[in-house]
């Protein structure tokens, strides 16, 4: 932890200069080499996000959110009208260049400019992006566009008890920063909530590990990868849990 002593001999937070506050983001399309990022629109992508959510058959890609599954097109998007509208969340289809529909969710929410942090959630991966190199430049991009915007923290939260998810995390180089007990209940049911961010000054060696999987050459010729994100950010992480 970076401080400094005040006249007083109390340690004090270091001073925070040559920083000016971010602009909110604005709903933008971003491109990377196997998708792209659009803001949500129901009508161009409810009916591509419902139908490649229900590959998932059993729901399991719902359990730790705190909605769905959606039994039918009506539900989902009802329930998309009430957060494609809004600044924040400031949701995202994650859309697959290769067949150009819509293969999943994710979001920037508790979007704070003055102190520049941003969380990224509401993320939701079907079956079609699962375990692809696809999903990992959605989650590169939405990173990369945060700092590159000048905020100086991006969060991850999720339930304590979501393993995926925390793993997850980790992979993508966010640190471990600790456990909220009982932060909120979700469908009848208690949350501990796992924190975790990733912080300006460790972006640079971040995008350099990002960069060097999603290079065509880390792949062989069936698509296996010759070496792992998680190798890469592990030494970059600065807590694990």
């Amino acid at each position: 932890m970076e401080f400094e002593l005040n006249h007083l001999r109390q340690p004090v937070g270091r001073p925070v200069s040559g920083w000016t506050p971010p602009l909110f983001p604005s709903p933008e399309a971003t491109n990377g080499r196997y998708c792209r990022l659009e803001p949500l629109n129901i009508e161009q992508h409810a009916r591509q996000l419902f139908d490649a959510f229900a590959l998932d058959a059993d729901g399991r890609g719902w359990t730790y959110l705190p909605y769905g599954p959606f039994a039918d097109i009506a539900g989902f998007r009802d329930w998309l009208a009430t957060v494609a509208t809004g600044a924040d969340p400031q949701f995202y289809a994650i859309v697959s260049l290769a067949s150009g529909m819509a293969v999943g969710l994710a979001s920037y929410l508790r979007i704070d400019p003055k102190n520049g942090c941003i969380e990224v959630g509401h993320l939701n991966f079907s079956p079609l992006m699962q375990r692809t190199a696809l999903a990992t430049e959605a989650m590169f991009l939405m990173m990369k566009r945060v700092f590159e915007s000048g905020y100086r923290r991006y969060e991850w939260k999720c339930n304590a008890l979501n393993q995926p998810s925390r793993i997850a995390a980790q992979r993508l180089g966010f640190s471990y920063e600790g456990l909220f007990r009982q932060a909120v209940i979700v469908k009848g049911r208690n949350r501990d909530t796992a924190w975790y961010s990733v912080i300006d000054a460790e972006w640079s060696a971040l995008q350099q590990a990002f960069m060097q999987w999603l290079a065509p050459e880390n792949f062989d010729a069936a698509g296996k990868q010759r070496i792992s994100l998680s190798a890469l950010t592990a030494p970059l992480l600065k807590q694990k849990g």
